[in-house]
């Protein structure tokens, strides 16, 4: 192969990389901007559940004897449920309190979720075993089983998500809401009951991510940290609020992210994400696709 060829491989792996860490940080994304559509408070805990999604499972695999796939849906089914309890006894309460309060709730679950999985699962990183490590070669490129899975499962996700919200009463309800949640009240839409299960998608949402990827990652009390951080520059991105900019988000750093440390570094991932975020909202301040007042 020439020089040429080597040039363009290299480049095709990376941007099948950064599609395979594009779509767990849309998925992530896409549960924080239905939070934040909905209930305007960002979740600084969201990471954290990221992370708790994917202890359960590593917990159904090693110790239930799980496999994979039922493995991947009772962490689903128990962060639906941790979600719907967190929203009822962490936020709904302060619903009508200055949304500060609700921030700083949110770090308050975040760092409980950390220390509780530090005092049950140890400080230590983690591997979670998964049935699908063989690796593909596709002509020049390679990628293994679980990272194709990422991208299929979150790109059905992302099309059933869809279709729920536009096709469905409850997707509409939802929507409404996020729009507009004074008209919503108006119109008879329990917001309560909605916000209640907006975080819960949310946060079935970020379990189902961190199923998908931790097995081609490592697991520790810390990792939604990152996450967190990088989803928030997401939904900044694509516009507070936004499904169609935190899935276009989510893509466009990763491809950043890949790229960038393929040609420059790797030690500047981080950067390179904070450099695409000020570049674009010094074109667009608010955002890719900022939901209009």
């Amino acid at each position: 192969m020439d020089e040429w060829g080597v040039a363009m491989t290299l480049l095709l792996q990376e941007i099948l990389n950064g599609i395979v860490v594009g779509s767990i940080y849309s998925l992530v994304a896409l549960g924080l901007t239905l939070v934040y559509g909905v209930m305007e408070i960002p979740n600084f805990a969201h990471g954290h559940l990221y992370m708790l999604g994917a202890y359960i499972a590593f917990f159904l695999l090693t110790s239930a004897h799980f496999s994979y796939w039922p493995a991947l849906l009772g962490a689903v089914v128990v962060l639906v449920v941790v979600g719907l309890l967190v929203e009822r006894l962490v936020f709904n309460p302060l619903r009508k309190a200055p949304q500060v309060n609700a921030m700083i709730a949110s770090v308050g679950v975040m760092l409980f979720l950390e220390a509780l999985a530090q005092a049950i699962w140890g400080p230590n990183y983690l591997q979670m075993p998964t049935p699908y490590g063989n690796v593909l070669h596709i002509g020049a490129l390679s990628v293994t089983q679980q990272q194709l899975l990422v991208v299929v499962a979150a790109i059905v996700m992302m099309v059933l998500l869809n279709l729920f919200l536009k096709r469905t009463m409850i997707g509409a309800a939802i929507e409404a809401v996020a729009q507009h949640r004074e008209g919503a009240l108006l119109v008879g839409i329990p917001s309560g009951r909605i916000a209640m299960l907006t975080f819960a998608i949310a946060s079935g949402l970020a379990a189902l991510a961190a199923v998908l990827v931790t097995p081609i990652n490592l697991l520790f009390p810390a990792m939604g940290t990152m996450v967190i951080m990088k989803a928030f520059v997401i939904i900044v991105l694509g516009g507070m609020g936004s499904i169609p900019g935190a899935i276009l988000g989510g893509y466009i750093l990763a491809l950043a992210e890949s790229i960038g440390g393929a040609y420059i570094s790797t030690n500047y991932q981080d950067l390179i994400a904070f450099a695409v975020l000020v570049l674009i909202l010094s074109i667009r301040p608010a955002g890719l696709f900022a939901r209009r007042a």
